[in-house]
């Protein structure tokens, strides 16, 4: 009885995490068409969440001097390119549409793997991919001509290419429980990635020329205004801070394969969510397709042959293999990668 209601406690994190981190793209948009950049709403982010989390940081300081190759991977791509596609994404096209754009980065992983790495995927993958990308061009609804702004699509597309360029660095250190060494706490990591994130994105951003008395503002949430500062919070708060702690601890007790469904949950509750308070409606065919890509990226997650060195393709919330074993279940999903792109 213990036992099962420790796993009901983890599966009630995950999916708290889900919602968390699916609500994201509502709480943004909103703040970008009352005038902020889409740069700067990711920067109040990162930032944000990066003060939040500087006790911890602090706490894990030997991560600087141990893993900051990891570090650097994590800030640049997984934290500040994710996201800041993401939401230049979600600019110009509806969120569901953004994120499941962005869940074609275990396929991608899978491309690396088979043409670049040269190493053998399963068929089951391979059938993955497959079912991901057809179910992305009914998303797209490509035989009208790509119904979206192309723009838009690509900057998506350029959010899913982070993921996987984190999920090729980060294998830097899946060696380490052979070697004896151990792996780096996943939650230090997520820390000093949103640090090094916050410098990179105040560099590129420029926060000094905000528009700050937007915050001051409200913003419309299909119709109904929502103070701009309230929006704020959640995005700081709930969608990134509690998002990632909870997703982390999820993680550490759940498989990768029930963590990598309750990830692909993230993009049903984000496209939910959008129709709900944003009024984005998607069609028959786009909802199909989402369902399609969804399915086809959890097959490429759990599929994918596990080795002790080479990026590991696992789902947008299960991370990379680095623990004790080089790849055991417990480990697999310590850094939520994708999860930093919502």
């Amino acid at each position: 009885m213990h036992a099962s209601q420790g796993r009901s406690a983890s599966l009630g994190l995950a999916l708290a995490s889900a919602f968390a981190f699916g609500g994201s793209g509502v709480a943004a948009k909103p703040l970008i068409e009352a005038g902020l950049d889409p740069l700067h709403v990711v920067w109040l982010r990162v930032a944000g969440a990066a003060l939040v989390m500087l006790p911890v940081a602090w706490r894990h300081r030997d991560l600087v001097r141990s893993r900051p190759v990891l570090l650097l991977g994590f800030g640049l791509l997984a934290v500040a390119g994710v996201q800041a596609f993401y939401f230049a994404a979600i600019s110009r096209i509806p969120v569901g549409v953004a994120l499941l754009v962005e869940y074609l980065a275990p396929a991608l992983v899978l491309g690396w793997v088979r043409f670049v790495q040269r190493r053998p995927v399963t068929r089951r993958a391979a059938a993955g991919v497959v079912l991901a990308v057809g179910g992305l061009t009914c998303v797209v609804e490509v035989w009208s001509g790509l119904s979206f702004d192309a723009v838009g699509l690509l900057l998506a597309l350029g959010a899913a290419c982070c993921q996987v360029g984190y999920f090729v660095l980060s294998d830097q250190g899946s060696a380490d429980g052979a070697d004896g060494v151990e792996p780096p706490n996943p939650v230090g990591v997520i820390a000093y990635g949103l640090l090094i994130g916050a410098v990179v994105l105040t560099a590129v951003a420029r926060p000094w020329g905000m528009d700050w008395s937007v915050l001051g503002g409200t913003a419309g949430m299909d119709g109904t205004d929502v103070p701009a500062w309230l929006l704020l919070v959640w995005i700081v708060l709930l969608a990134t801070v509690i998002a990632y702690v909870t997703g982390v601890i999820s993680v550490r007790l759940l498989s990768p394969a029930v963590a990598g469904v309750v990830a692909c949950l993230e993009a049903v509750i984000a496209t939910v969510l959008a129709w709900v308070m944003l009024g984005e409606h998607l069609s028959a065919p786009q909802l199909i397709g989402g369902a399609m890509v969804l399915t086809g990226a959890f097959i490429a997650q759990s599929s994918t042959p596990r080795t002790p060195s080479g990026p590991v393709a696992s789902g947008p919330g299960t991370g990379v293999a680095e623990g004790p074993d080089g790849g055991g279940a417990d480990a697999e999903g310590e850094l939520s990668a994708g999860r930093a792109a919502t």
